[in-house]
């Protein structure tokens, strides 16, 4: 029997509407981040130039380390829409408003719809996570497609009548999860359904997984395309992506800084910001629930999964040599559910007025989001040279006047009320960012501006790219191959080789070089890049410059 929504329901709604809305404003605003992004944005790019979907290429060269699911994803768009960063982060967009989606379906199963609601809310407003979602990364895929298995595992036992049709959709989540990123998305879910079965005794219930069948499902979802690079390329690159992109990423310290094995618990607090501080009480009670359970066949904790989830992806990555905090997104939407879960059930308790502990909670949420106020005015705002930020000022104060009001609020017991104007605080500063603020940042990106003065004057055969440095998204402005240079020698020669050059690096290491290059060498453009250190940034040390040199006749583009 269908029940109409109640009014705190409708009001969840609203903010849930208002908090997801930035994740499609202005996608093209920002040119590509070279972090990553340009690598999922110029591939599918050159597959339809191409007409090759099979081999993923960048720079016009065959890009085998990864599968192409996340490739593939962005192509549709592309034929629709043109060749954008608009089109492209399309695709990551959806995955991260499925995934918003996912915490709500797991709030919602496990808790309530008051409790999904309020997960989703909790994933929406995050601003990392809005950061992760309008720059097209394969993490964020392949957390969509792990955590729809673990929602799909949960609506399978929480529905028998529909239980085959759930496991299916479960295995066809986790094949589209392997064809995304490798093994791993199918080794962590398994580990943690196993360590759930064990935790209750009831690892013969395994047989009723349909194992042969997901098998088959997963088998028919991947192999075709491993089996097509292996008629084309033999085992080379499949051994290249299992042993040397996976194994090698977790045995050895070979892939960025080195990070301890605690690395994960700031993350964590990090990208749930603010709904964090709800966290670790949600995880304690649903541990306890646990614990209650523990050996219990016949009644599981209802939020065990959840917890084993959280904790098998967590300790996995924690033992991994090489650690990125977007390894642990998976665990995103569960851990929201548990927040969604705690704060649901105290909020929606006829006694929750007089608990103190949760009004003291919120109160500390209100200084959270005050604090951060004052550190964005302090950093960014208005006066703040060489690092003042558009709509700083803006985020600044309504961060505190929303802090300070929800702190009043929940000192006079009104933490409902509380809890729902700490949201809308923070999705008002979600939207001022993504109107004001990243636009603004562009001129600390680049790229796109020096890529233009290029195509302007560069012949068909001039030599272009860049030295000492990292800007991938040079090959989808230009729609030609660039050099990646990193020896003295091969500029050297690149400017001996009487051909027409032209080369981004950094202002310091053209002092360093300049006197080993030809007399006619010049600047043609300089831009400011933002290193984000917070040393650099309270020193307010002046922004280092990355220039456009080369050996062409004329007058400078720009400078």
């Amino acid at each position: 029997m269908k029940t109409s929504l109640t009014r705190t329901q409708w009001v969840l709604i609203v903010v849930l509407t208002l908090a997801a809305a930035p994740y499609f404003i202005r996608l093209g605003a920002s040119s590509l981040w070279d972090s990553n992004e340009a690598f999922y944005a110029e591939t599918p790019r050159e597959m339809i130039e191409s007409g090759d979907y099979v081999n993923p290429a960048f720079n016009f060269h065959a890009r085998l380390n990864k599968p192409p699911l996340s490739y593939w994803l962005v192509i549709p768009f592309y034929k629709l829409l043109g060749v954008s960063e608009t089109a492209e982060r399309l695709a990551i967009a959806l995955a991260a408003m499925t995934m918003i989606g996912t915490a709500y379906g797991l709030g919602r199963v496990v808790f309530s719809v008051d409790a999904g609601l309020l997960a989703a809310i909790a994933m929406a407003i995050a601003p990392r996570f809005l950061m992760f979602s309008r720059r097209i990364m394969i993490d964020v895929s392949l957390a969509t497609f792990m955590a729809l298995a673990l929602l799909l595992f949960m609506l399978a036992e929480r529905t028998p009548v529909r239980r085959r049709l759930y496991l299916v959709l479960m295995y066809v989540s986790l094949g589209l999860g392997v064809i995304t990123k490798g093994p791993v998305a199918i080794a962590l879910p398994a580990a943690t359904l196993v360590i759930y079965l064990a935790a209750y005794r009831q690892l013969n219930r395994l047989s009723e997984m349909m194992l042969p069948m997901g098998l088959i499902i997963v088998a028919a979802i991947v192999l075709p395309w491993y089996l097509a690079i292996y008629y084309q390329h033999g085992w080379t690159h499949i051994e290249t992506f299992i042993l040397k992109d996976n194994l090698s990423r977790y045995t050895q310290p070979v892939w960025g800084p080195r990070r301890g094995f605690l690395f994960y618990i700031p993350v964590m607090i990090g990208d749930l910001f603010p709904w964090s501080l709800f966290l670790i009480p949600g995880l304690v009670l649903a541990a306890r629930e646990v614990w209650r359970g523990k050996g219990q066949p016949a009644s599981p904790a209802k939020s065990a999964l959840l917890v084993i989830w959280i904790a098998v992806i967590v300790v996995f990555f924690s033992f991994s040599r090489s650690k990125e905090d977007l390894y642990i997104l998976p665990i995103y939407p569960a851990a929201a559910a548990l927040v969604g879960g705690w704060l649901a059930g105290f909020l929606g308790s006829e006694r929750y007025p007089k608990n103190g502990f949760m009004r003291w909670l919120a109160v500390a949420l209100g200084a959270v989001i005050v604090a951060a106020g004052a550190v964005i005015l302090y950093l960014f705002g208005k006066g703040t040279q060489p690092y003042e930020m558009a709509g700083a000022n803006f985020i600044g104060y309504a961060a505190i006047l929303g802090g300070l009001l929800a702190t009043g609020l929940a000192l006079l017991k009104k933490t409902r009320s509380a809890i729902v104007t700490t949201a809308l605080s923070v999705a008002a500063c979600n939207w001022v960012f993504v109107l004001w603020t990243l636009p603004d940042f562009e001129r600390y990106k680049p790229v796109r501006s020096l890529c233009e003065a290029i195509a302007t004057e560069a012949r068909p055969d001039a030599l272009v790219g860049y030295y000492r440095t990292a800007y991938p998204s040079m090959v989808f402005y230009l729609r030609r191959p660039i050099f990646e240079y990193y020896e003295q020698v091969e500029i050297e020669a690149a400017f001996a080789s009487g051909r027409e050059v032209f080369c981004i690096m950094t202002a310091v290491e053209y002092e360093a070089t300049k006197s080993q290059l030809p007399p006619q060498t010049r600047v043609l453009a300089s831009r400011p890049i933002f290193q984000v250190k917070l040393k650099t940034i309270l020193n307010r040390v002046e922004l280092p410059q990355v220039v456009l040199i080369s050996n062409k006749g004329g007058t400078n583009v720009t400078q």
